[in-house]
């Protein structure tokens, strides 16, 4: 009886050690300073990429991605910076969402994108259609997935 119990808790070990665990931070690029194509933040958006890097102090990134756009490269840069990470591009229209899930198995990570891309982004991994676009005026919104095996747990905070 003892041998079956002790086998029977190496099969539970087994199975628990097999998944690993990503963890996703999303969050949408800061205030830019114009409506142009490819604008810059403006000094409210720095100060918010820069809190950003505040509050993502505690946390281990293994990565940091953001789209082509100086706005959200703007606003990973404080974080990536205290992190000592380059910043990875990817294409929001493009992207391979079960590669991406490959590749960064076991991570935690850091994604920007746009009120556009980031809730389809996370829709998209949760396999739901949950998030609705970030309103144009909403910069503060933090979204948080994580994913072992098959448990999907997903989260939203809002700042206020």
């Amino acid at each position: 009886m003892k041998n079956n119990f002790l086998f029977l808790l190496l099969v539970v070990q087994l199975s628990f050690a097999q998944h690993k665990t990503t963890t996703i931070y999303f969050i949408r690029h800061a205030e830019k300073v114009d409506s142009s194509k490819n604008p810059d933040l403006s000094s409210v958006g720095l100060e918010r990429a820069a809190h950003w890097g505040k509050i993502f102090s505690e946390t281990t990134f293994d990565a940091i991605y953001s789209t082509d756009f100086k706005r959200t490269q703007q606003t990973a840069a404080p974080t990536a910076e205290n992190k000592k990470l380059d910043i990875t591009l990817y294409d929001a229209k493009s992207l391979d969402f079960d590669k991406f899930k490959t590749d960064n198995l076991g991570k935690t990570i850091l994604v920007v994108g746009h009120s556009n891309t980031i809730s389809d982004f996370v829709n998209k991994l949760i396999n739901q259609n949950v998030y609705a676009a970030i309103e144009d005026t909403t910069f503060g919104n933090l979204y948080i997935v994580t994913l072992n095996g098959d448990l999907v747990t997903h989260l939203l905070l809002k700042s206020l």
